[in-house]
């Protein structure tokens, strides 16, 4: 048995974090929740705390937001989604963890050494990148990387990045916990445990949205991408 309050300091830490980038808090929520909760609760339970990040980030970040640019990656992820989710329900949790674990060390990699130059993308490949995080993101919890590795090819501002970021995961946070609702991936226990960790990630997503801009955040990014490479080793192995 484990102190509630642990789930409620991983997701202070979790909306920090994304509160300060705009993406990454399932990366981090994820697999510090599997070492003392099942992956399929975690799961689920961190895509209804998402719902309390996006909401928050989505607003704040409104003047922002362009519809040319979320629309494409939304309407992507419909059916990405459902994907995603049949893959959670008929998988094995250890193939899910260890799946995980690789994403993270990979694009956590990724993201450290490499320094892609901005380039004009096909509006074809927002679709990709929508389909993409929209199931992995349902079957994970972390759909990030396909979107945040597709709007920082583009060259935007990070105004841009973490708005085009705010407004489609709130898009698909919504879409993704009424499929886990549907598919009965929420179940009493996981709506419970979110009743006691929703006021701490309200609480770590505005301090991080109130930092945002005021830390080197290249060096942030790498220091979260190497604490990733670590957590994805340690899932693997566990």
């Amino acid at each position: 048995m484990f102190d509630p309050l642990l789930i409620g300091i991983v997701f202070l830490l979790a909306g920090f974090i994304q509160g300060m980038t705009g993406f990454g808090s399932a990366l981090v929520a994820i697999p510090l929740l599997s070492l003392f909760l099942d992956i399929k609760s975690a799961v689920p339970l961190c895509m209804l705390n998402s719902l309390v990040i996006t909401s928050f980030l989505a607003l704040k970040m409104r003047n922002h937001l362009d519809r040319k640019k979320i629309i494409p990656l939304c309407l992507a992820a419909v059916p990405g989604i459902f994907v995603g989710s049949t893959l959670l329900k008929h998988t094995s949790s250890t193939l899910i963890r260890i799946s995980m674990g690789i994403l993270l060390i990979v694009y956590s990699l990724y993201s450290l050494f490499s320094t892609p130059r901005p380039i004009k993308l096909h509006k074809a490949w927002s679709y990709v990148a929508g389909f993409s995080s929209g199931a992995i993101g349902a079957a994970f919890s972390a759909g990030g990387p396909p979107t945040i590795i597709y709007t920082t090819l583009n060259g935007w501002s990070k105004d841009e990045i973490k708005a085009t970021l705010s407004g489609f995961f709130l898009f698909s946070s919504y879409l993704t916990a009424s499929a886990h609702a549907i598919s009965g991936l929420t179940t009493l226990e996981v709506f419970s445990y979110f009743m006691i960790s929703a006021p701490f990630v309200l609480l770590g997503t505005v301090i991080g949205s109130t930092c945002y801009g005021r830390v080197s955040h290249n060096l942030y990014l790498q220091l979260i991408f190497t604490f990733l490479v670590l957590m994805g080793i340690m899932m693997i192995i566990t």
